[in-house]
């Protein structure tokens, strides 16, 4: 799956980029299904007015989570061959699956999601042994504020306080001179540990841009976050699919989808 110097990567730096991780056939499921999710009104803005309660009426960072409640295609997803493939080999097994997130940029007023670690949602005993999988639905850009990244920081547990501009958000406030912009095409992915600092940035283009994120866990080290623990095995010998908690088993369906 991953090349050694990716592998070294994500230990050294906390992530690593996969271009055209997703093939044109499922980045149109992937864009069908934001647009879908849009259309319906079933994403919300969180961008408040600096104050963590006012809703601006001036920015807009939209989003949905969970997100597989109400799509099918993201639903199966995780359970892909190769996310199953891609998740065993950068945290080991077994794997759980922990959330699942859209997240959409507005043409114009699309604000950015501020520097945080996962880590300090989570709490996993080793940062190391928690990922997540952020998929560019459009194509990311600096312009349309893709994903930013601190390396060599997954180790550290920073400073988080509530974040102003959100109704639920945390933030920190890191050393940002050796921040890395990934800019992907749609299909594109990001993996990156627990520990990582990331951040998104505001969208002054005229066309929408969207990210989808999944987190994942070593099953040894569950979230210490107080939400529930009876998650879907993506891998060993509990895996089946996602059938225990989902009621259908998911393997196989995202290809049938993408077909």
């Amino acid at each position: 799956m991953f090349t050694a110097d990716q592998l070294a990567a994500f230990a050294k730096d906390g992530f690593f980029a996969v271009p055209h991780f997703f093939d044109a056939a499922e980045v149109r499921v992937l864009q069908s299904e934001i647009e879908r999710l849009k259309t319906e009104g079933l994403l919300r803005n969180v961008a408040t007015e600096g104050d963590g309660v006012t809703y601006s009426a001036t920015k807009r960072n939209l989003q949905l989570c969970p997100a597989t409640p109400h799509s099918a295609p993201f639903r199966a997803l995780p359970f892909a061959e190769k996310v199953v493939a891609a998740i065993s080999q950068l945290i080991g097994d077994p794997a759980r699956i922990r959330l699942d997130q859209v997240f959409l940029k507005p043409a114009g007023d699309g604000a950015g999601t501020n520097w945080h670690q996962d880590n300090a949602y989570f709490r996993v005993a080793d940062p190391m042994r928690g990922v997540a999988m952020w998929i560019a639905v459009h194509d990311a850009t600096i312009s349309n504020g893709t994903m930013h990244l601190l390396p060599g920081l997954q180790h550290e547990q920073l400073e988080h306080q509530r974040d102003p501009d959100s109704d639920h958000h945390i933030r920190c406030f890191p050393d940002t001179t050796n921040e890395i912009a990934c800019e992907l095409a749609a299909g594109g992915v990001v993996f990156f540990a627990y520990g990582t600092p990331h951040c998104t940035k505001g969208n002054s283009t005229g066309t929408d841009r969207a990210g989808l994120a999944y987190h994942f866990f070593h099953a040894d080290y569950p979230s210490q976050d107080g939400f529930p623990t009876d998650l879907p095995y993506i891998t060993g010998e509990l895996a089946d699919g996602g059938l225990a908690q989902l009621g259908e088993d998911q393997r196989g369906r995202w290809a049938a989808f993408c077909a």
